[in-house]
């Protein structure tokens, strides 16, 4: 496999308006606590590609939680429920997007040719559907579009009455008034971004500060190890940062090939993401991860992945970024697609649940065998990790062995009664799961 060289810095790719940024500080410290897990070597030559075959739920049938839990069916007939949003008053937002690739053999076509996906037919709904259900039983009263004509919308935000929505090329804002159901007003355009990426990375979450002062953008890489050159990286692969206006934008953490799912650990002013690590290293490299996220921190790609190694493909082009890659705190599984992230800030769980981590795996398709295609949970004590990840919701792979699954969990939402949603994009669902002693 050939791949051009890439002579950039991630933490130095802005525009004009990273003026703002502070001056360069010395290379981070390693997280605190993190250690990064014995990885197996590097294997250049893998190059499989194992999709998965969505054959659907039957009625009746479910995800799988633990015992004391029950699932049920909160809504269906979407079409690409990819993202959760709760507004104050209690309304679910589901954003409805997808690639637009019309099909798996468009994929891998694309793959083939180097096509982009913005060079094909949509196939995005590219809407915001708003769900309503006053009295809490899991069946919505209320199933209205909220918002339309969307560009592959991803992240939802209500900041100061006004709601905002990232859509793959650029952040959007909308005047709201609390119970609406359908948005008409002409929104606004406050800021481009990079549009598109490589195989699904062209999602684009929000996240604001507790003081609303801060709204935090993900933007995924365009490309697996940055082999398509400079030019394609600018400002991708970072979490960046701008205030509400959409101005004084800056890179606020780099080296994130694809960090989807952001979060506040509960009780603290910390901020966690999820991220999709690189392809073609082997069945087990690289684990996608999550971590706390440093303001400044460097996190590797393309140079290196779960701290200071090396990725060969790269060897000697940035050694002292290499040198200075931060280890993230969890590793969540090779290829396993780690998207959807949701603190647990209710009670109605048990107490093990308490302010830890529910993330979405999507599933793999750089693999032998399938890995993700659940939903797992990371417990938290005091605001940091204090375990390994375990399976929440399974159920997802019907037949590992013809590589069949029911559907592909995506993100997340904790509702204001403790009830867990979870978006199922590939069988246009969303799951409800709550807790029955």
């Amino acid at each position: 496999m050939t791949h051009k060289t890439l002579f950039v810095f991630p933490a130095a790719i802005c525009l004009t308006a990273c003026a703002h940024a502070p001056s360069p500080s010395p290379p981070p410290a390693e997280a605190p606590g993190a250690r990064a897990p014995a990885l197996p070597a590097p294997d250049t030559r893998h190059d499989v590609k194992r999709y998965s075959k969505v054959i659907g739920w039957r009625e009746g049938q479910t995800p799988v939680a633990p015992p004391g839990f029950q699932v049920t069916r909160f809504a269906d007939r979407l079409r690409n429920p990819r993202w959760i949003y709760v507004l104050p008053n209690k309304d679910i937002l589901v954003a409805e997007a997808s690639s637009e690739f019309k099909s798996d053999e468009d994929k891998k076509e694309a793959q083939r040719t180097g096509k982009t996906e913005s060079q094909n037919l949509g196939n995005s709904a590219n809407q915001i559907t708003l769900f309503r259900d006053a009295d809490g039983d899991g069946t919505p009263e209320v199933r209205e579009v909220f918002l339309s004509r969307l560009h592959q919308p991803l992240g939802m935000l209500l900041l100061n009455d006004q709601f905002y929505v990232a859509n793959t090329d650029g952040l959007w804002r909308y005047p709201y008034k609390t119970g609406q159901t359908t948005l008409q007003t002409q929104g606004e355009k406050l800021l481009d971004l990079p549009a598109g990426g490589y195989n699904n990375h062209w999602t684009r979450n929000l996240l604001a500060n507790a003081e609303g002062s801060r709204i935090y953008v993900s933007v995924g890489s365009a490309s697996n190890i940055g082999e398509n050159g400079l030019d394609e990286e600018k400002r991708r692969a970072n979490i960046l940062e701008i205030h509400p206006d959409g101005s004084q934008e800056r890179i606020y953490a780099s080296g994130l090939r694809n960090p989807v799912g952001m979060g506040w650990a509960p009780g603290t002013q910390t901020l966690w993401t999820v991220v999709n690590e690189r392809d073609n290293l082997g069945d087990n490299l690289v684990p996608d991860y999550l971590t706390h996220v440093q303001e400044g921190g460097f996190y590797g790609w393309p140079y290196a992945y779960f701290g200071p190694n090396e990725d060969p493909r790269l060897a000697g082009q940035q050694p002292d970024l290499v040198k200075k890659t931060l280890v993230p705190d969890v590793p969540l599984g090779a290829h396993t697609a780690s998207l959807g992230l949701a603190f647990y800030d209710q009670k109605a769980f048990p107490a093990k649940y308490h302010g830890g981590a529910f993330i979405g795996q999507h599933g793999s398709w750089n693999r032998s065998e399938l890995s993700g295609y659940k939903v797992v949970f990371v417990p938290f004590q005091n605001g940091k990790p204090s375990g390994p990840p375990e399976d929440f919701l399974t159920g997802f792979i019907s037949n590992l062995e013809k590589a069949q699954v029911h559907g592909r969990p995506v993100g997340i939402a904790v509702l204001p009664d403790g009830a867990l949603l979870v978006a199922d994009d590939a069988s246009n669902t969303v799951w409800r799961v709550t807790h029955k002693p």
